[in-house]
């Protein structure tokens, strides 16, 4: 039997969690079982694409930062209006969660200025589920009660970050998107005043079968010791780190415990 098309457009704001399908949301998956066509950005694994039902459109939106990146987005929000006032059911699907470091509080935004419908359905950050999956837990009593999460790509000299306050805001720092800046953001926050025995864990490809972990600490960090690692990277900076050795569950290649850079 064909499927009904909708009367009315919407689009839906959907969090695809940070890789692994099984932390993909109930509500998530419904609508994917429902669109009309699902435009998709570059971290949602191969996976969650694979739940999407045969026969729907599928729309690469991934973009860079930069000028480009904001051409391809003003690309996306025509795209996103144009099929949606055509009546169509348009899913938004995106890395982790889409009002956290995702551009989706302005896609919503863009949306409503334009009279289309929408809605958001949350999904399971990488913030907090890459963590886990290297065996990190963020809160731990007598280690951890506060947990702070940045973004890396305000790392350089032109930012709105006060490294001087996040290093003393919380007992645990995430930094999302902060691969190729680890450097640059350890020596930040030594230099806010860090003890550089802190210990750091970068993170690649979390809660994926390329999950790699190396743990380290900010003062090596801040002299390349974690160079060389790829995103998508989530960096954990603080106490609870030393529990991933113990911790650790989620299968990886190599040893037991995280690797250690020099």
């Amino acid at each position: 039997m064909p499927r009904r098309g909708p009367t009315k457009g919407k689009v839906s704001l959907v969090g695809a969690g940070p890789g692994d399908p099984g932390l993909l949301t109930l509500g998530a998956l419904l609508r994917l079982r429902e669109a009309d066509v699902v435009i998709y950005d570059r971290l949602v694994s191969e996976e969650v694409l694979s739940l999407i039902p045969e026969g729907i459109p599928r729309v690469y939106g991934g973009k860079d930062s930069g000028s480009k990146g904001e051409e391809r987005q003003d690309e996306l929000n025509d795209l996103m209006l144009r099929e949606a006032r055509s009546g169509k059911k348009v899913i938004r699907l995106k890395g982790g969660d889409p009002f956290l470091f995702s551009r989706g509080g302005e896609e919503a935004e863009f949306l409503r200025d334009h009279g289309v419908e929408f809605e958001v359905v949350p999904g399971v950050s990488s913030a907090l589920a890459v963590p886990a999956y290297a065996g990190i837990p963020l809160t731990h009593r007598g280690y951890s009660s506060s947990v702070t999460v940045v973004t890396g790509r305000e790392a350089g000299s032109r930012t709105r970050l006060d490294w001087s306050k996040i290093a003393g805001a919380s007992d645990v720092i995430v930094v999302l998107m902060g691969a190729a800046k680890a450097k640059e953001i350890a020596t930040k926050l030594l230099r806010a005043g860090k003890p550089p025995d802190t210990p750091l864990a970068a993170i690649t490809w979390g809660t994926t079968k390329k999950q790699k972990t190396v743990t380290t600490t900010l003062g090596r960090a801040a002299k390349g010791g974690a160079a060389g690692i790829e995103a998508p990277t989530v960096i954990v900076v603080g106490r609870v780190v030393s529990l991933a050795p113990k911790l650790r569950w989620w299968g990886e290649k190599g040893p037991k415990a995280p690797a250690r850079a020099p």
